[in-house]
């Protein structure tokens, strides 16, 4: 009478297929943080550089910012939530890309110049959403609770912004710019429910994406302000 041989079903095999899909799932979210990082690193240190230049920074003043705006905000999210070295400073690509996209906007300095003011707008825009989104997506990996994780992914958008315009002795854009920090708690706020709601990572980053950068975009357009205290 011979024994029945039990295949990879049951108990074991739901486990060992549960852990597959979770380390696949963590994969995805790795590379979907790493890809919206250095979109925003682009994107914010060239915006950087263009206002260093506009400051009348030499080209280490121009790396500087380039630096700062891109990787500030990211770094400030690593401390806080713990997680030292900032990834700024413990991963190359980072301070790499920063530098490269600085270095080309002063090269190119005189197209760069010639860039419209409302694509400079989209441009800042573009960062501030890329870089909330991956924030709050950072901070929701490590087990973040959600309303801390849609903090830390406004401080990721601004922070950057808000250290170079310290440098260039400004009130920074966060104080005075309409709609920015706000569009900035939208996006991550939308990331985050999208994520909570078990959606896939690429929509919840997406939908976050196109709140931010959508509503800062009209919102600079139609020049709509937050309310103000009137002195009398």
């Amino acid at each position: 009478m011979g024994s029945r041989r039990r295949g990879a079903s049951g108990p074991a095999a739901v486990l060992e297929k549960r852990t597959t899909w979770e380390i696949d799932v963590a994969r995805h979210s790795d590379r979907l943080l790493l890809v919206l990082d250095i979109a925003g690193t682009v994107v914010f240190a060239v915006e950087g550089a263009s206002r260093a230049m506009a400051g009348g920074l030499d080209v280490f003043g121009v790396l500087v910012l380039a630096f700062v705006t891109a990787l500030g905000g990211g770094a400030i999210r690593d401390v806080l939530i713990g997680d030292a070295p900032p990834a700024a400073l413990r991963d190359w690509r980072y301070p790499t890309v920063a530098f490269l996209a600085g270095a080309g906007a002063f090269l190119w300095r005189g197209h760069v110049a010639l860039i419209p003011a409302p694509v400079l707008v989209e441009l800042d825009a573009a960062g501030l959403a890329l870089f909330a989104v991956a924030g709050a997506r950072k901070a929701l990996d490590v087990g973040i609770d959600p309303l801390i994780a849609t903090l830390l992914g406004c401080v990721t958008g601004v922070g950057g912004g808000t250290l170079r315009d310290v440098l260039l002795a400004q009130v920074p854009a966060v104080l005075r710019v309409d709609v920015y920090a706000t569009a900035a708690l939208a996006g991550a706020a939308v990331t985050v429910v999208a994520t909570r709601l078990r959606l896939p990572s690429p929509v919840a980053a997406a939908l976050g994406v196109v709140v931010c950068f959508g509503l800062r975009v009209v919102a600079a357009a139609l020049h709509w302000n937050l309310p103000r205290a009137i002195a009398s």
